[in-house]
């Protein structure tokens, strides 16, 4: 307030004080413009109120109080300062509309893209989100984790094709699919199955008969599992980057034999059968790094169009804990990004303690 307060005061002085020819009356509706930018209507009245006052004031010193150029130059300060104060109504209309559909859309995507548990087991998991619009707090990525009977963690971590509303909706279908399925005492294969089947169901089910087939939706991801007593881990690869092995400061990366059809193309030319999903399984001793990501970390680029060295970078962080890693992690991303990701980036880090 002290700006506009202090430029009525400023040309309410200069221009009484400034020979007869000079008028400077009509910059006083500087001040009501720029309160408008900080504050409400009331407030943005009350300086338009003052502005009219001084006008008045440089009106009666100066000895012109009734001639009709004063009163062109009050009236217009009490239009100018009428059509902010409904501008400052209409705008607080509008952010109170927008609050109220950004808060019900945070909630919504927390619910969707529920937070990873601290432990599981033997597991301490903490993940990391990095949407690429600034606004948004979720896109196609994805990760969820369940807990089975049989003492075993279950996770997934996908990327669903395409963005905005679209992406959104295909993650939602997955994570449903997958929160339904996982805890059972299905086999990975199995899960595999479930999930492809469900996109493939949602793109298919109002499709009429004769209708061409040209629905691209689908999703790369990495269906793992954990078990408590053996430190070892199982997945399946379905067209998704593959995890890092950080173990000692040693990087190494988890690359499957085979790497499946994304989930929702696994059932083309029929439906998809857990017989064509390998299992794979790989070494996860007690303090050793598992590192999941999606394809938004990876190809993130630099001014000079280089991608993220992941691989490398990660060989040389010096973290202690998962949680340390991911602090490393994000703002080394950054910096090399300059603060703008072209694409959404999800990240699980999972450390096995000592048992």
């Amino acid at each position: 307030m002290v700006i506009p307060l202090g430029l009525i005061v400023t040309i309410c002085v200069v221009d009484i004080l400034a020979p007869q020819h000079i008028h400077l009356g009509p910059l006083l509706v500087a001040a009501p413009a720029i309160t408008v930018a900080f504050a409400g209507p009331r407030l943005t009245a009350l300086v338009g109120v003052l502005t009219v006052v001084a006008q008045l004031v440089i009106g009666t010193a100066r000895g012109v109080i009734g001639t009709a150029n004063i009163q062109a130059q009050v009236a217009a300060l009490i239009v100018v300062s009428s059509l902010l104060v409904v501008f400052c109504l209409v705008r607080d209309r509008r952010e109170r509309e927008l609050y109220r559909v950004k808060s019900v859309a945070e909630v919504a995507q927390h619910v969707l893209l529920q937070p990873l548990p601290r432990r599981s087991g033997p597991l301490r998991i903490v993940c990391l989100y990095l949407p690429a619009e600034a606004e948004a707090e979720m896109g196609g990525d994805l990760y969820a984790a369940a807990r089975t009977a049989s003492g075993s963690t279950r996770l997934l971590i996908g990327d669903v094709r395409g963005k905005g509303l679209a992406a959104i909706s295909h993650a939602a279908l997955l994570l449903g699919a997958f929160r339904t399925a996982a805890h059972r005492q299905a086999t990975l294969p199995r899960l595999a199955v479930h999930l492809d089947g469900a996109v493939r169901w949602d793109t298919t089910q109002w499709r009429t008969e004769g209708e061409p087939d040209d629905d691209e939706s689908f999703a790369t991801a990495i269906l793992l599992d954990i078990p408590d007593g053996e430190p070892v881990v199982h997945l399946i690869s379905c067209g998704h980057p593959p995890p890092l092995l950080i173990r000692r400061n040693r990087v190494s990366t988890l690359r499957p034999r085979a790497s499946h059809l994304p989930i929702g193309l696994g059932g083309l030319g029929g439906l998809a059968d857990p017989d064509d999903y390998e299992v794979e399984t790989f070494d996860f001793e007690a303090g050793d790094l598992l590192l999941l990501y999606t394809d938004g970390v990876i190809e993130a680029r630099d001014t000079d169009g280089a991608f993220f060295p992941l691989t490398e970078r990660a060989a040389v962080w010096n973290a202690e804990s998962p949680e340390e890693f991911l602090r490393e992690l994000r703002e080394d991303l950054t910096a090399h990004v300059r603060g703008h990701l072209g694409d959404d980036a999800a990240v699980v880090a999972i450390h096995r303690d000592a048992s």
